[in-house]
């Protein structure tokens, strides 16, 4: 594999591939700046560019590190996985490594294309260290799809660790398609520190859904934003455990919102912890069906009840 090519590259997958990283990770073709493509266990193609260096763990253990160099500015990486024989089971570790002062964008994402009647799993652990004022823009964006019978799964553990003044975006999507999924998020905030999590699900037939977020707010001036928005439908289930807990002068909101169809069920549970007299921290949740109203709407502009469903669905989950 040669690392030193040229920053923009052309992916060669067959047409399968090719969709689904365009799904998961907006790639048609070519890629620019730093990547790592994993598919079916194994990499495809890596990229390293001067700011941002990715390598094979160290320890032997299966995934990457991502080390971003002090002070980089406006570069992005791309980090893409993809499954596509049926039966495959893998568990992958993957340390982001972001110097002091650096400006990153990360795109992630797995997609899981199942014609057998084995199951398919891949289990990403992405643990974050972000360094003194340094910014992180993360999307991770998870995808099912194939004629099979076998459960496409797929279980996201996120840690993150934040030094001082530093900032994290992310959102987390699961567009459809996903059997079951168990996703842990766990967060560590210093002085100063902001994160924003949004998560943004979609489950139908007879999916689940548990998601567990844990955000530790451990420096004065630390602050987060945690907002979950989803869409029940058939028997699907969801489950939501987003707990802020404030051991420190913080500020934290959590919002989750969600829209339950037919015979599926949500259960939201947000939680708060204040273990400091200044930490302020605040939640909410909601549960319903879509609004009668809107749906009417869209229907007197010609929409089917169906076309009109999809595009409240599409809005709410934008």
């Amino acid at each position: 594999m040669d690392e030193k090519k040229a920053a923009t590259q052309s992916i060669d997958v067959e047409a399968i591939q090719k969709r689904l990283l365009k799904t998961v990770a907006d790639i048609e073709g070519k890629v620019e700046g730093a990547f790592n493509i994993r598919r079916d266990g194994g990499t495809v193609e890596r990229f390293s560019t001067k700011n941002i260096e990715i390598r094979a763990r160290a320890d032997g253990l299966p995934g990457i590190d991502v080390i971003v160099a002090p002070g980089t500015k406006n570069e992005s990486v791309h980090i893409p996985v993809i499954l596509t024989e049926a039966g495959l089971n893998e568990k992958v570790y993957n340390d982001f490594i972001i110097g002091a002062g650096a400006d990153v964008t990360i795109i992630a994402g797995c997609a899981i294309h199942n014609c057998g009647c084995d199951q398919s799993e891949h289990d990403g652990v992405h643990t974050f260290n972000i360094g003194k004022g340094a910014k992180v823009r993360y999307s991770e964006k998870h995808y099912g799809e194939g004629e099979g019978t076998g459960a496409r799964v797929l279980n996201p553990t996120t840690v993150v660790h934040m030094e001082a003044d530093s900032f994290c975006e992310m959102e987390m999507t699961q567009i459809e398609g996903v059997s079951s999924t168990i996703r842990d998020t766990v967060a560590h905030l210093g002085p100063n520190a902001r994160l924003s999590v949004i998560e943004k699900l979609l489950t139908h037939d007879e999916q689940t859904a548990v998601s567990d977020i844990d955000i530790h707010l451990d420096g004065d001036g630390a602050s987060a934003r945690i907002i979950s928005r989803s869409v029940a439908k058939d028997n699907s289930k969801q489950e939501f455990k987003p707990v802020a807990i404030g051991n420190a002068a913080c500020r934290a909101h959590i919002q989750c919102d969600s829209i339950i169809m037919d015979a599926s069920s949500v259960r939201s549970i947000p939680a708060i912890e204040a273990n400091h007299p200044a930490a302020e921290i605040v939640h909410e949740a909601a549960i319903g069906r879509i609004n009668s109203d809107q749906l009417v709407k869209l229907e007197t502009l010609g929409l089917s009840e169906e076309e009109a469903e999809q595009v409240i669905i599409g809005a709410f989950l934008e």
